[in-house]
């Protein structure tokens, strides 16, 4: 009984754990109802080409973006289109004036040789309440290739 009494909590733990879901800290939920509190954003660039990488090349790739508001800038719900993406960001308020970033690494061998054309969605606390689209595109080159890719 007691084996299974500790099954059943070491499971509910680890599943608890696990969970992919994105937790927002408790004031941005509050920011996110209050109009007040939006502000404006800029992008340096939407948009990213990385060029050519040999299939198996793992590709980093930036974002940054501009509070050019006046209150505080919130990044939260950054999500990759795919699983072959993860992106990290700037998770502490952005000032009026100072800038934000989100880094993202593209593991080209969970894709396939080609174009690529990849997506991440940002919500942030701007007017604008659906999510920005960050684009980055490339060419994969087979890793028996005999072109050499562009580092």
């Amino acid at each position: 009984m007691k084996r299974i009494f500790f099954f059943i909590l070491a499971s509910a733990f680890i599943a608890s754990s696990c969970s992919n879901e994105e937790k927002k800290p408790a004031d941005v939920s509050s920011i996110m109802q209050d109009s007040s509190k939006f502000t404006t954003i800029q992008w340096r660039d939407t948009a990213v080409d990385f060029g050519s990488k040999k299939m198996g090349d793992l590709v980093s790739i930036s974002f940054i973006c501009k509070n050019t508001g006046d209150k505080p800038l919130y990044l939260y719900n950054v999500r990759p289109s795919c699983g072959c993406t993860v992106a990290d960001y700037t998770k502490e308020p952005i000032a009026p004036g100072q800038e934000g970033k989100i880094n993202a690494q593209f593991d080209t061998k969970k894709s396939h040789p080609g174009e690529v054309h990849k997506l991440i969605y940002v919500n942030a606390n701007n007017s604008n309440k659906a999510p920005t689209s960050l684009k980055f595109t490339g060419i994969i080159l087979p890793s028996d290739s005999s072109k050499t890719a562009n580092k």
